[in-house]
């Protein structure tokens, strides 16, 4: 108990210190979204709208920043984030919301595939060490390396330019009406191919490495001695003590990367011009649309927190040699 007590303490001080830095980096920028927007619509804003505009998005000269604090730390207990000054005063909740699944949908699916794939080789490769398996160290060391956005880059060059298999840009076929019908999905699927294998290919090496070398470590343990002593089949030993003991790291990294799904992979949304949360943060910096910025930062600062108190109870739950650590 003390453990997730420990966690909860840690976790609510981390949330409130992101959530106050989130708040004051931007009043520490240069310029603020009122300025920058009446740079871009000079002499169409009139005086009272101005005045309105500064009321709207806190920075009225009459308010300290303090009370500014508070009127922020208010807006968010009744869940509103603002309005985009570059999306025509939209609520910043709405366009999080449209964007929020494309990015879930598309880097979720394709983490979720790279992350069991690449454990399940770099388990059967640690555990087949020295043999001709071996031939997949290089190969994920190289795609370890492998900038996404220039496998990006060349997958739009042979597969959309060159062979015209799959579409360069956007989520789906501008003819087709979304909604869940069958037509609309099979235009996602086949939009999103290509951003998906980009993603794929580009963090399978790293967990195949980690999971060969957590399998290394594990291997030379007693208990796996012990075990093959038992005369326990290789696949039990391999499956129920050296790679349930060797995955563990890999879940906490596991956990992490499904927090930064949330954030998208900015440069591949750009490059695909896929609707997600990395296009729109990119969008409002060119238009220094600092409302939709913090939230951005926002739902993805939480949604890493989220993700590390997923792993801490996972963890905790597979090895409770953690919680006993954490007691003395």
């Amino acid at each position: 108990m003390r453990f997730f007590l420990r966690r909860a303490v840690f976790y609510v001080f981390t949330a409130w210190a992101a959530i106050t830095i989130n708040f004051f980096l931007p009043r520490f920028m240069k310029g603020d979204p009122i300025t920058a927007y009446l740079a871009r619509n000079q002499g169409k804003v009139s005086p009272e709208a101005i005045d309105s505009l500064k009321i709207l998005f806190g920075l009225n000269s009459q308010k300290s920043l303090w009370e500014q604090y508070l009127d922020y730390w208010g807006l968010l207990v009744r869940g509103d984030l603002g309005r985009s000054l570059s999306k025509g005063l939209a609520p910043v909740t709405d366009i999080i919301a449209d964007a929020l699944p494309w990015t879930i949908g598309l880097v979720g699916i394709a983490t979720l595939i790279s992350f069991f794939v690449g454990t399940s080789i770099g388990t059967y490769i640690g555990w087949r060490r020295g043999s001709k398996a071996e031939f997949f160290v290089p190969v994920a060391t190289f795609l370890s390396t492998v900038p996404y956005f220039w496998l990006g880059l060349i997958m739009i060059a042979v597969f959309s330019t060159t062979l015209g298999w799959f579409p360069a840009s956007h989520a789906y076929d501008k003819t087709v009406t979304p909604g869940w019908n069958g037509e609309f999905v099979q235009s996602v699927i086949y939009h999103g191919t290509l951003p998906a294998l980009t993603i794929v290919i580009t963090s399978l090496g790293g967990w195949i490495l980690g999971m060969r070398n957590m399998m290394i470590t594990v291997l030379d343990e007693d208990y796996i001695t012990v075990a093959q002593a038992k005369g326990l089949s290789p696949w039990r030993v391999t499956m129920n003590y050296a790679a349930r003991n060797a995955v563990l790291p890999q879940l906490s990294s596991f956990a992490l990367s499904l927090g930064f799904i949330v954030g998208g992979t900015l440069i591949m949304e750009m490059i695909f011009s896929y609707p997600g949360l990395g296009l729109r943060l990119f969008e409002a910096t060119l238009a220094k649309d600092y409302p939709l910025i913090q939230g951005i930062f926002l739902v993805i600062t939480l949604s890493v927190l989220v993700a590390n108190i997923v792993a801490d109870i996972a963890y905790a739950a597979l090895d409770p040699r953690t919680r006993q650590e954490e007691a003395l």
